[in-house]
C-alpha cells in the first residue's frame, strides 16, 4: 500500500469538495495527495458512431480538470504534495485500481454523470465492498467540520477496521470520538412465550459496546470517548448525528453480511443519507 490519499474528480461541485476534503486529511497526515481523473471513453455505450475527436476532447477537458483542482489545493493547502493521473476507461475499475494502491480514496457523492456521479448507486457500493482501507463519500452537506467524528460499533470483527480509522481520525483532528451502537429488540422477544427481560438487554449491549471500545481507547487515551447506545435502527440513530459531525465512520459490513461483493445495507443507508462525510472502511 502507498502512503497516500487518493480524490477522485470530474469537475463537479461535490468533486470538488472531495478533492478539498482529501487535500485536508492530506495535510493533517503528511501524506501526500493524488487527484485522479478518468476518461470514459463511451460512458453512454454509444461507441458505433463516434464522434471523431471525441477522445481527444474529453482528455483535454480531463486535463483542465486537474489543473483547476491542482490550483485550488494549493491556495489552501501549499505545502501539500500533489501529483495528477488521467486515467482512461471504466470508472469503478480505475478506481479500484487506485484505491487499491493508497492509504485512502475520497470520492464525491454526485457529480457530472461520467465519472463520480454514477458511483452513489451499484457502482460505489461495488468500490467500497471491495476496496482494502477507507472510502470516503463526500456529499453537499459538510456537517460541522469542527465537530467530532462519530463511528457505528456493532460488535463484529468487521466493525474493528472502522474503529481503528476513526480513532486516528479523531486523534489528528483533536476531537472527540462518539462510538453509536444502534441495537433492536428481536421480533421473537414479543411473543408471549418468550421471557425477555429488556433491562437486561440494555446492559448487555452497554457491556459488549465497552468490551469492544476498550483497547481502541488504550491505543488512544488523548481521544475523548462518547459512548452512544441506543434503542433505535443502527441508520437512524448514525444519520440522526451526523449533522453535527466532521465525519462519520462505518464499516463497509458487519454482522450478518454474505461478503465484500455488495456493501452492508447499514453502510448503504448511510451513504445515502448522512449529513457530512461517510468514511466506509474495510
Amino acid at each position: 500500500m502507498t502512503e497516500a490519499i487518493v480524490a477522485g474528480t470530474d469537475g463537479s461541485a461535490t468533486a470538488t469538495a472531495a478533492v478539498q476534503w482529501a487535500a485536508g486529511d492530506a495535510d493533517r497526515r503528511g501524506l501526500p495527495l493524488r487527484i485522479a481523473h478518468v476518461v470514459d471513453r463511451w460512458p453512454y455505450g454509444i461507441a458505433a458512431f463516434p464522434p471523431p475527436d471525441w477522445l481527444d476532447l474529453m482528455t483535454r477537458a480531463g486535463e483542465q480538470v486537474l489543473t483547476e483542482a491542482i490550483k485550488a489545493v494549493g491556495e489552501r493547502w501549499p505545502d501539500v504534495r500533489v501529483t495528477t493521473a488521467l486515467l482512461e476507461g471504466e470508472p469503478a475499475k480505475a478506481l479500484r485500481e487506485q484505491a487499491g494502491a493508497a492509504t485512502e480514496l475520497v470520492i464525491g457523492s454526485r457529480g457530472l454523470g461520467g465519472f463520480v456521479g454514477a458511483l452513489l448507486g451499484s457502482a460505489v457500493l461495488h468500490v467500497a465492498g471491495h476496496v482494502p482501507g477507507a472510502v470516503v463519500v463526500v456529499g453537499r452537506d459538510a456537517g460541522t467540520p469542527s465537530g467530532e467524528v462519530v463511528v457505528g460499533v456493532d460488535g463484529s470483527s468487521g466493525s474493528e477496521p472502522a474503529l481503528g480509522f476513526a480513532f486516528e481520525q479523531a486523534r489528528l483532528r483533536g476531537c472527540a470520538l462518539r462510538a453509536v451502537h444502534a441495537w433492536q429488540v428481536p421480533v421473537h422477544a414479543f411473543a408471549p412465550e418468550v421471557v425477555y427481560d429488556i433491562e437486561d438487554v440494555r446492559q448487555a449491549q452497554q457491556r459488549m459496546t465497552m468490551g469492544q471500545l476498550a483497547a481502541w481507547e488504550e491505543k488512544f487515551p488523548e481521544v475523548g470517548v462518547v459512548r452512544d447506545v441506543t434503542y433505535a435502527h443502527p441508520v437512524s440513530a448514525l444519520v440522526g448525528v451526523s449533522p453535527r459531525a466532521a465525519l462519520l465512520v462505518v464499516g463497509s459490513r458487519g454482522r450478518g453480511a454474505v461478503g465484500s461483493v455488495i456493501l452492508g445495507s447499514i453502510s448503504h443507508g448511510v451513504i445515502h443519507h448522512a449529513r457530512c462525510p461517510v468514511a466506509i472502511v474495510r
